[in-house]
């Protein structure tokens, strides 16, 4: 059973969401959040597995709430709700360190697959997508003159095939597209992955892509 809490000021919204989930077998609500500080302390309080987090809320918004809570070491996963087109806080709500974002108006199914994945220690975000989000925002990047990506710990601690599929994930490739073209069996690129976000300390892939922009492994086009 998957536990989810909902993040939301809009009290419909919530509403809609709970219907849903709890339309699932495989699913339950264990609390719902008006605002960032009571996300927080019903975090701490229930535990969920995911948290369906909005970030424009009073008090305290989604991101900082994701920041906490990621601070806090739960093992809670964050998928973001927003609207990507309006939203110019949702490269912000990644480096928080959620695990992904939604936009509200998702199909259902989409809502639904979403935080199955989220759950389990899957990326959300397809990479394509991914890629546009950190491309729009990538402005937001701290400036280090003549910083280069091999003076980084995280990165010098990768074999130079795991640097190359850092690389690649970070440009937007699926692990399907990664085994077609650098010609590798899927499941070897999933051990390579699954070793890549242990020794860099990154959660999941959309994670790991923010690390290649940060470490200038990957650059906007």
């Amino acid at each position: 059973m998957t536990t989810v809490l909902l993040a939301d000021d809009q009290p419909m919204q919530r509403f809609g969401f709970r219907m849903l989930l709890e339309s699932q077998d495989d699913m339950t609500v264990v609390g719902e959040a008006a605002n960032g500080t009571e996300a927080v302390h019903l975090v701490a309080r229930h535990h969920p597995d995911v948290v369906l987090m909005d970030i424009r809320m009073p008090g305290l918004d989604g991101i900082e709430a994701t920041r906490r809570i990621i601070a806090s070491g739960a093992r809670t996963r964050i998928l973001i709700v927003t609207t990507f087109d309006l939203d110019e806080y949702a490269y912000d709500g990644l480096r928080a360190g959620a695990s992904g974002f939604l936009v509200k108006d998702a199909l259902p199914e989409e809502l639904l697959a979403g935080i199955r994945a989220v759950a389990v220690g899957d990326a959300v975000v397809a990479p394509t997508l991914t890629r546009r989000l950190l491309d729009a925002y990538v402005h937001h990047l701290p400036v280090v003159p003549g910083a280069r990506p091999t003076s980084d710990p995280r990165i010098t601690a990768l074999t130079e095939r795991e640097r190359e599929i850092l690389t690649v994930i970070g440009q937007g490739w699926s692990n399907t597209e990664i085994a077609a073209r650098l010609h590798l069996a899927e499941s070897t690129v999933k051990t390579h992955v699954t070793r890549i976000l242990a020794k860099t300390g990154a959660r999941d892939r959309v994670q790991a892509v923010i690390l290649a922009y940060d470490t200038r492994l990957v650059t906007p086009m």
